[in-house]
């Protein structure tokens, strides 16, 4: 993926789901929804139902979390966890193979791990609890708060979404079944550095789920490429971003698109922290349905974007894996061991390629 790196203010439309009252005002936010979906991929959103002081409150959560000593963030190492959830210190996950400049925590769904055999997928492993900072109910009690207030909401903008293609409002359920939830909730810190092999705080990509919520502070560095070039994506108090995930793609068969963003890490004296909330399908759906889309939008869908690198899946359960699998490499190689291995011959033959 090789992207001009110049950049420019882009001004993202804003939506308010409190505008949606009646009949009517559905169908007019509906089609205001399919329009901003087709021309960007992101939007501000308000409207949301979380107010100031839980959204702030999340953000306090975070700078605490990343402020313990890092002895104390490393008792819940994702590395430990076959399920990639715990805590990644500074430049242990990659996008295209380049380490991100930030320290995070993963955390999913609440549920057991599965029992499995030698005939089990490798992506049921992907169900299991979460690694919680020992002996800080607060921080769990709360994060788990945010965490289901975020899926109820992404699960009201997959029904507008569905409205907007004219789809039925249960087209996509199978996805969301609530008997297997799947979510993943990211508390991110970019730490502030002067060294310009620092710069990537997380690379170019697109995101695999169905709809990502994102919370970001002011100091900016999120990016999305649009119009040949790459756009800053400024800090809006009290509003969300909103970007559609591949899933998404894939069941509208390229219509809507996921688009490639990625956040500069910021310079000197600047930490940037952001929450970001991914309503994610469940790994147990099979292949993602292709929504059967009305003539005259079916000859705007042209099909997914396709990377011969990066290959979309349309089992939910192996798209899911794999985006884990290449970010998380010492994950991989410690729970993983085969699919480290075909990975490692895959990033071996890109480079003999690109050479």
């Amino acid at each position: 993926m090789t992207h001009s790196d110049q950049s420019s203010q882009f001004v993202l439309p804003i939506i308010d789901l409190t505008e949606v009252n009646d009949a009517m005002d559905m169908h007019s936010f509906a089609m205001n929804l399919r329009k901003i979906s087709r021309e960007s991929g992101f939007f501000y959103l308000r409207g949301h139902g979380f107010t100031a002081e839980e959204l702030a409150e999340v953000q306090r959560l975070a700078h605490e979390f990343f402020a313990l000593a890092l002895t104390e963030k490393q008792k819940i190492a994702m590395v430990n966890s076959p399920h990639f959830r715990g805590y990644n210190h500074v430049a242990a996950e990659s996008t295209q193979q380049k380490p991100d400049y930030r320290e995070q925590i993963d955390l999913g769904a609440e549920l057991p791990a599965l029992e499995l055999d030698d005939t089990s997928p490798s992506y049921y492993r992907l169900q299991g609890p979460n690694q919680w900072p020992e002996q800080w109910p607060e921080f769990r009690e709360k994060i788990s708060a945010f965490q289901h207030k975020a899926r109820k909401l992404t699960i009201e903008l997959l029904r507008h979404f569905l409205a907007a293609l004219e789809q039925p409002a249960h087209a996509l359920d199978v996805l969301i079944d609530p008997k297997h939830p799947a979510e993943l909730v990211k508390l991110l810190h970019y730490p502030a550095s002067a060294d310009p092999q620092h710069r990537q705080g997380v690379g170019a990509h697109k995101d695999s789920g169905i709809i990502t919520l994102l919370t970001q502070d002011p100091i900016g560095g999120l990016q999305v490429y649009a119009q040949d070039t790459w756009k800053d994506i400024p800090y809006v108090e009290d509003a969300l971003i909103v970007i559609i995930g591949e899933v998404l793609e894939l069941a509208s068969n390229g219509y809507l698109h996921g688009n490639i963003h990625r956040v500069n890490a910021p310079q000197a004296g600047q930490d940037r922290y952001s929450i970001a909330y991914f309503l994610t399908p469940n790994i147990f759906a099979g292949d993602i349905p292709v929504l059967d889309l009305k003539p005259e939008l079916a000859a705007l869908a042209l099909g997914p974007d396709y990377e011969p690198h990066n290959p979309l899946y349309r089992n939910v359960g192996l798209n899911t894996l794999k985006g884990r699998l290449r970010s998380h490499l010492d994950v991989t190689e410690r729970h993983y061991p085969k699919e480290y291995k075909q990975l490692q011959n895959k990033q071996l033959l890109v480079v003999e390629t690109e050479a």
